[in-house]
């Protein structure tokens, strides 16, 4: 007799084991694409801090690369002429609006040669011994604010330029490669 009582009670027991299997299974589904939801929100946030880090950190770089060059005094601008290559000393190096800036007078023959072939390179030694060489892309930029920005940071050269005078042009560098070098240690490579 009592073998019968546990004979049918199981079903009942069974039926109850699978009610709570299934409520636990859909707990779970629910439980897993809420975390996969926080998942991807942290994923989004995480993707547009890494884009803020990078921004800054070709920012820093291209700093870095400013400022090497503001310490130098004097750079050494390379072009090409025809099959020819030119090289000048230039002074003028900005920062405006996450572009690093040179400039020029449009009368020039640097300014035919960079429209002519925008790739350029520069050279300039620190007063520590270290050197830089820049290659990039030098691309001529018609915004007045950043020839006005570029006097303003050059005020001697109010003289002989002014701002939309049709003669001042800056150029900003693009898909630059800059390497600093020393005889003590290997050298850094800095892409803006």
């Amino acid at each position: 007799h009592y073998l019968g009582a546990v004979c049918l009670s199981f079903p009942t027991v069974n039926l109850r084991y699978h009610k709570t299997n299934v409520s636990l299974q859909k707990l779970s589904v629910r439980r897993t694409m809420k975390a996969r939801k926080e998942t991807n929100r942290n994923l989004a946030g995480i993707s547009a801090f890494s884009e803020q880090v990078i921004q800054r950190k070709e920012n820093n770089t291209m700093k870095e690369v400013y400022e090497f060059l503001k310490n130098c005094g004097t750079y050494y601008l390379a072009t090409v002429e025809g099959n020819q290559p030119r090289v000048r000393p230039f002074g003028t190096v900005d920062l405006f609006e996450d572009k690093l800036y040179i400039q020029t007078g449009k009368v020039k023959a640097v300014a035919q040669q960079m429209k002519s072939n925008s790739n350029i390179e520069i050279s300039a030694m620190a007063p520590d011994g270290r050197w830089i060489r820049i290659a990039a892309v030098a691309v001529l930029d018609d915004n007045i604010k950043a020839q006005e920005h570029m006097l303003e940071s050059y005020p001697n050269l109010k003289a002989m330029y002014a701002a939309g005078d049709g003669n001042t042009e800056v150029y900003y560098l693009k898909n630059a490669t800059a390497q600093i070098c020393s005889f003590t240690e290997a050298p850094r490579e800095i892409k803006f």
